[in-house]
């Protein structure tokens, strides 16, 4: 419940943080124009969106980069960069090139560059990857003709190439797509709406965009991730602000436009501000989950495993993280609730809380000798502060030893790329948030990638069974067929402990009504058809 002697503590000692941000931010709006500034749920730092799976770093790839094709909010697949043409066999795929496309630097968009995109993509990200092993070749016919030729019919192209969550096929020149994927580009240059300017990134402080005078919208509406980006503004300004105070205090005096994700306990007061919007932009919501490193003791051992998966609570998770039970849902189903594809097969445990008797038994059955669990536990994101200290209190409670180590959420999203031991900065276990979009199916849902270290998501679980049920699911050709392929898989998937869903929320965002056209969808916020008045 909201505090409100504990809000005016709060307040008081975020005052002179106001002070000096307003002063620095309007000077900033007198020299820039019309200028947005947000704070977003995370700090950016890592800024090549091919890299990870970052939400922080997928919103930065939607300003600066472009996509061949996009989602709409019929779920429908729509022309963005390119339009497309199917073969009568459903074996060739061709994608042209709308005309007026430019990267930043004034070069004309190629073919070449997109082949080379989507091929730097498919390595990593798990459609990707899905669709290569599908694929017999892909070539730039010429500059603005793209060919994709499969080796038998796959019903999932142009859902693969219009996701909208991460890892977004995000288009860059040829140079830079030739940067193995586990390497960052070099520079930030796209053909999207926005231009990143690097002169002004700061990590920690806050990351710049400017208006690129060049880009070409398309003609239709702006719809979810499709249609016209159609850029209003002269700038936007990610401004970081780890305390969610200060935050909310700076937008409710005017020294920022937009919060991302609004304090839920803070509500009361943010609804009472006549000049503030509140609302949820993704309608579908989050999953939250906790994942394992499947490389190292204790969690190489499935028995190890399970004792974890069976002391984990969703109730207790998503009071810490959410507290109001109309955010919230409790939710045993790895593909989302109230989806064709929800089951509750494996779920009990999970959704009753009633797991922890047997998570003892069988942790104690399973020879584990007290190794510490590393979890890292980031302090600067509303969304994900609670989860591991939960988590570490019913590991403990279980009978593991725990090392909840303090840090923030970038480190973690570097960290958790590190296939080190834990002893050598390594890890054992993190939470982090999914999308619905990114949950969706088993080609989508990078947490139940079966590819191990060969490809697979952070922590890296390698299960044979798993990828031959992604292939069975791939080339079934009905909901039917589709269902009685997931109930064999969420079973595999929740023996084997891929990870443990610990429910769904939503997240409100918050602006001063000086913004107008403000966008939903699964992958938001973005900034283009935002207007801002005076």
């Amino acid at each position: 419940m909201f505090q409100t002697s504990s809000w005016k503590r709060r307040a008081l000692s975020s005052a002179l943080s106001i002070v000096a941000l307003s002063v620095a931010l309007s000077a900033q709006a007198l020299a820039a124009g019309k200028t947005i500034t947000a704070v977003m749920h995370s700090d950016l730092r890592v800024i090549d969106p091919i890299m990870t799976t970052a939400y922080i770093t997928r919103d930065h790839g939607y300003m600066v980069y472009d996509t061949l094709l996009a989602t709409d909010s019929n779920f429908k697949i729509q022309p963005q960069m390119a339009d497309w043409k199917v073969s009568d066999d459903k074996l060739t795929y061709t994608f042209t090139l709308r005309d007026g496309l430019k990267w930043h630097d004034g070069t004309p968009v190629t073919a070449e560059d997109c082949v080379a995109s989507l091929q730097r993509w498919g390595k990593v990200d798990g459609m990707g990857q899905k669709l290569m092993d599908f694929t017999e070749s892909l070539t730039a016919t010429d500059a603005k003709t793209i060919t994709l030729k499969l080796k038998e019919p796959y019903g999932l192209v142009l859902d693969a190439i219009g996701k909208p969550s991460s890892r977004v096929p995000f288009m860059m020149p040829k140079r830079l797509a030739e940067t193995p994927p586990d390497k960052p580009i070099p520079e930030q240059i796209g053909s999207g709406p926005f231009k990143f300017v690097q002169a002004e990134f700061q990590p920690g402080v806050k990351a710049v965009y400017e208006k690129f005078k060049d880009y070409v919208p398309r003609k239709e509406p702006a719809n979810w991730i499709a249609g016209g980006k159609v850029v209003k503004v002269d700038r936007v300004e990610w401004i970081t602000m780890p305390d969610a105070q200060t935050a909310m205090n700076a937008l409710q005096s005017g020294d920022i436009d937009f919060m991302e994700n609004a304090p839920l306990d803070m509500l009361p007061v943010l609804e009472a501000n006549k000049d503030l919007k509140i609302e949820v932009l993704n309608k579908f919501g989050y999953q939250t989950l906790g994942r394992m490193n499947f490389l190292y003791p204790p969690f190489d051992n499935v028995k190890v495993r399970r004792a974890a998966f069976l002391a984990m609570k969703q109730k207790d998770v998503l009071d810490a993280l959410v507290g109001n039970p109309q955010y919230y849902k409790i939710c045993g189903a790895i593909f989302g609730c109230g989806t064709p594809l929800e089951t509750d097969v494996g779920a009990e445990t999970l959704v009753k809380g009633n797991g922890m008797a047997e998570a003892k038994k069988l942790l104690a059955e399973s020879g584990y000798d007290g190794t510490p669990i590393v979890i890292m536990a980031p302090g600067d994101v509303s969304t994900l502060k609670a989860q591991p200290i939960v988590a570490a209190q019913l590991l403990r409670e279980a009978g593991f030893k725990v090392d909840l180590q303090a840090t923030d959420w970038q480190t973690v999203v570097t960290r958790r790329a590190s296939q080190k031991p834990p002893k050598e900065g390594g890890w054992n276990m993190f939470f982090t948030n999914w999308v619905a979009a990114d949950i969706a199916n088993p080609i989508v849902n990078a947490s139940v990638n079966g590819r191990g270290k060969n490809g697979g998501w952070f922590g890296w679980a390698e299960n044979a069974k798993i990828e031959d049920l992604r292939d069975k699911f791939a080339r079934a050709s009905s909901l039917d067929e589709q269902k009685k392929i997931i109930a064999e898989f969420q079973k595999e998937a929740y023996d084997q402990v891929l990870y443990i869903p610990l429910g769904q929320y939503l997240n409100p965002s918050a602006w001063r009504k000086s913004l107008t056209g403000v966008l939903d969808g699964p992958a938001t916020p973005i900034f283009w058809n935002i207007d801002k008045s005076e």
